[in-house]
């Protein structure tokens, strides 16, 4: 076997072949060490959790199309349960920047590793291939690049720029990292480009960041979507939650109502999958009941759309989603001028 082929066969490799660090060796030096369980201790997944399967001739299709301009898709990195759905509807997250993460996060299985200068012909590659799918509605993430001095806002700009001149009418939701110590500089970089949707995800309540989001600030993220929404009023401004984490009931909620408060308009819930063994456990596995009063509480809170399932993740069903939070916005206005 060539050194080449035994490269690409490594299991820190990204889906274009870029070598970073997964699982234990990604995980070595996280603040909060975590403790393997015995297999015998592990939560068993409950029959609800089950997924569609993953391969079928549409989803090789779209991974083609991906690797044909030379795209990463979240969906294949971060091993979404939902990527056998989503592929077979022909959507697809894209993930700019590389597939190289400068952090650690303990729940994500996207690899760690010093990133790759920018591909200055991405953002032509991503409005090619989106115009390949035929996407009326996009969503852009990207790794976390602490390397850069935008955090990656500018890259993020010229992406959406691309793509709506490529595809006209598309609507564009980005979901960012948290642009860490550098907001002001990324948002006047997006201002050259507001998407249609801002998503950043808070993940877990403020009593788990050191153990689950090392290098992160939950205020630090709050005030990004607070100031992403000042700075261009237009923006639908988005958040995620995962749960089973170890997070309580109240905690939960109180995190909920600081997004509200932070002018968060749409929110997702989803159960928390641990990657491998070496990642953090789940903790508790949510009935589809309890998400289903997750998301009546968060309505209630005045959420125009919280999408809350046992397999949601931020980007589940992205279009469908915006379009109910703007219905409610157009019936909630409507009711205000009665």
């Amino acid at each position: 076997m060539s050194e080449a082929v035994s490269e690409a066969t490594l299991p820190g490799d990204t889906a274009l072949g870029q070598h970073g660090l997964r699982s234990r060796e990604k995980l070595a030096r996280i603040p909060v060490k975590i403790v393997p369980a015995p297999s015998g201790e592990v939560l068993p997944k409950p029959p609800w959790l089950r997924a569609r399967p993953m391969m079928s001739a549409t989803v090789a299709q779209v991974a083609t199309v991906l690797r044909e301009h030379r795209l990463h898709s979240v969906c294949e990195e971060a091993m979404c349960p939902n990527i056998g759905e989503c592929f077979a509807q022909r959507t697809a997250t894209f993930m700019i920047m590389g597939g190289l993460c400068t952090r650690r996060c303990p729940f994500c299985d996207v690899a760690h590793g010093r990133p790759a200068p920018l591909d200055a012909d991405e953002p032509a590659h991503l409005a090619a291939a989106v115009a390949a799918l035929g996407l009326r509605h996009v969503v852009i993430t990207s790794v976390d690049r602490d390397d850069l001095r935008d955090g990656g806002a500018a890259h993020f700009a010229q992406c959406i720029e691309q793509v709506r001149a490529r595809v006209q009418g598309i609507g564009v939701e980005i979901l960012t990292p948290d642009f860490r110590g550098r907001i002001g500089r990324a948002l006047d970089a997006l201002s050259l480009a507001w998407p249609d949707v801002f998503n950043h995800n808070i993940e877990t309540v403020p009593s788990l960041y050191r153990a689950a989001r090392p290098g992160a600030d939950y205020r630090g993220s709050l005030d990004l979507l607070a100031r992403a929404k000042a700075a261009h009023a237009a923006l639908v401004t988005k958040s995620g939650l995962m749960v089973g984490l170890g997070e309580t009931d109240q905690a939960l909620q109180a995190t909920m109502g600081d997004l509200r408060e932070h002018g968060v308009e749409v929110l997702t819930i989803g159960q928390y999958l641990a990657p491998s063994r070496f990642h953090l456990p789940v903790r508790r596995y949510l009935h589809p009941d309890e998400f289903a009063a997750l998301r009546e509480a968060g309505l209630r809170m005045g959420f125009r759309e919280v999408v809350a399932g046992p397999l949601v993740r931020s980007s589940y069903h992205a279009a469908q989603t915006v379009e109910a939070a703007r219905r409610t916005q157009t019936a909630q206005t409507a009711r205000e001028s009665d």
